[in-house]
């Protein structure tokens, strides 16, 4: 079968050099919405130069080159169409704050092939460190459509009971008709985003948002609107792709404070430094009737 759980797990890690400077970091900020007024001391602190914080999320794409996703069809075992791949969940977890300009190695090796049935379930694990030590850690849940039956282990299957009560906060984000076709600049070409014809193949009627550009959307809202804007203080970052994005539509982004008490999520990092406190969100489509496109989504903060 095109997924061969034994060779994935088998398979050596891949070690590859990266490197970033202030124009990446800014274009990445400008790639998930940031600048917006494009004068507001809020907004400098990611668009320039000399007031420059790096947002954690830009691990994600730090050094350029595939994302995880796209990654883990490299690795042994996994030869797949990537019509039939999809971005299942992100974690993140930085050990230090991101600095504006670094190099770093970075580490990937498949952790985990889950059999779900229908599909199968890579998780691809990334560890990056420089010369200081670790910078951060990072898990991409890899969702094979047609790939699972083989009888394997379908992994964790769990979910936390949804946030009770009015959110601490609500923020809409309004998504840029090419904010796709921005995102795309940071690493991520896979056709999906930008190409209606594969969109179609993949089964969608038009070109989707990337989910990591969701994912970083939803992780500024939060710092910026229960976290001070002080990006040092996020300790970890997890959520589940519940449905897509299309270019165009707005976010609706609701955050619920919780204290460090709370069992662990799935899929969440094991292993790691408890954060101080939390905080639940949901993300939803506000023109599709708040159809959820992100949950489980946990900020873990200090």
């Amino acid at each position: 079968m095109p997924v061969d759980a034994a060779t994935a797990l088998a398979a050596a890690p891949v070690s590859r050099e990266i490197a970033w400077g202030p124009g990446d970091v800014q274009l990445y900020h400008l790639g998930i919405g940031a600048g917006v007024p494009a004068t507001d001391p809020r907004e400098l602190r990611y668009t320039l130069e000399t007031r420059l914080h790096v947002l954690p999320g830009f691990a994600t794409v730090a050094g350029g080159g595939p994302p995880g996703v796209i990654r883990a069809l490299s690795v042994p075992g996994v030869d797949v169409d990537l019509a039939r791949v999809l971005h299942a969940g992100q974690s993140l977890t930085p050990h230090r704050p991101i600095p504006v300009r670094g190099t770093a190695t970075a580490v990937s090796r498949v952790t985990a092939v889950y059999d779900k049935g229908t599909a199968a379930l890579l998780v691809l694990r990334t560890e990056a460190a420089d010369a200081d030590g670790p910078l951060w850690t990072e898990e991409a849940l890899v969702h094979v459509r047609g790939e699972g039956g083989w009888g394997g282990d379908r992994g964790p299957s769990g979910r936390p009971a949804p946030p009770a009560g009015p959110p601490d906060a609500a923020v809409e984000r309004a998504v840029r008709e090419d904010q796709a076709l921005l995102y795309r600049l940071t690493g991520d070409r896979n056709p999906l985003h930008a190409d209606p014809e594969f969109a179609a193949r993949a089964g969608f009627g038009r070109p989707v948002l990337h989910g990591l550009c969701t994912y970083g959307m939803a992780l500024k809202a939060a710092v910026d609107t229960l976290l001070d804007g002080d990006v040092g203080r996020v300790r970890s970052y997890t959520t589940r792709f519940a449905g897509v994005v299309y270019p165009g539509e707005t976010l609706r982004v609701r955050m619920w404070r919780q204290g460090p008490e709370g069992r662990k999520e799935p899929g969440e990092l094991e292993g790691l430094e408890e954060p101080e406190g939390r905080i639940r969100m949901t993300v939803t489509a506000v023109e599709r009737d708040d159809a959820s496109v992100l949950t489980d989504t946990v900020v873990g903060y200090r």
